[in-house]
């Protein structure tokens, strides 16, 4: 029975309706190219709805809004799937934890605690997703020297560490600085009370 009324009160008009908004501006910024980092990192924006969907209706709609934008770039994907696939992970690794923590007590400090924890998560969960699945799938598309010569690595472990930790820290800190900033300002419409 509880269950159902906390399922009632998820599945409402105005949260599908939230969801919904937030994915599509997901999938928007995800049209636009990311900024070269290093290598086939790119930094981009599309992970910030799904960030702001996390903080105002929690962790399930934040995953949602994520799942509906990586299904939705699938069919606009260079790399099969694999950069849809990494951006899935790693977007969770961030945002599970960011929510979590945010639910609990929704004051800024624990938004940042919980986004700091977010971060090291995606920066830890980033190098093992990478080892044993992402850079597997991509040693399938081309060989491994091409992969390593992209991020000036000369092995797998070493490319780990100068450019996937690097990059995932660099995007989390970049989208959690500009989460906390826009978030506030924001809260009024992310929670449905513009009149």
């Amino acid at each position: 029975m509880n269950t159902t009324v906390t399922t009632r009160k998820f599945l409402t008009v105005g949260n599908m309706t939230r969801i919904a908004m937030l994915t599509a501006l997901a999938c928007l910024l995800d049209l636009i190219p990311g900024i070269p980092i290093v290598g086939f990192y790119k930094l981009d924006f599309s992970l910030l709805p799904v960030m702001l969907g996390n903080f105002s209706m929690g962790p399930i709609a934040g995953a949602i809004i994520l799942a509906l934008k990586c299904l939705i770039g699938w069919a606009h994907s260079t790399t099969m799937g694999i950069g849809k696939l990494a951006d899935f992970i790693m977007g969770l690794a961030l945002i599970i934890p960011a929510g979590l923590i945010y639910a609990r007590n929704k004051t800024r400090k624990t938004a940042l605690i919980g986004m700091l924890i977010g971060t090291l998560c995606m920066v830890v969960i980033g190098v093992f997703a990478n080892k044993f699945i992402l850079i597997p799938f991509y040693a399938q598309m081309m060989p491994m020297e091409k992969i390593l010569a992209m991020c000036g690595a000369d092995s797998e472990w070493k490319l780990l560490l100068i450019a996937t930790a690097p990059f995932n820290l660099l995007k989390g800190v970049v989208l959690s600085l500009i989460t906390g900033i826009i978030y506030k300002p924001l809260s009024p419409l992310l929670h449905g009370k513009i009149r």
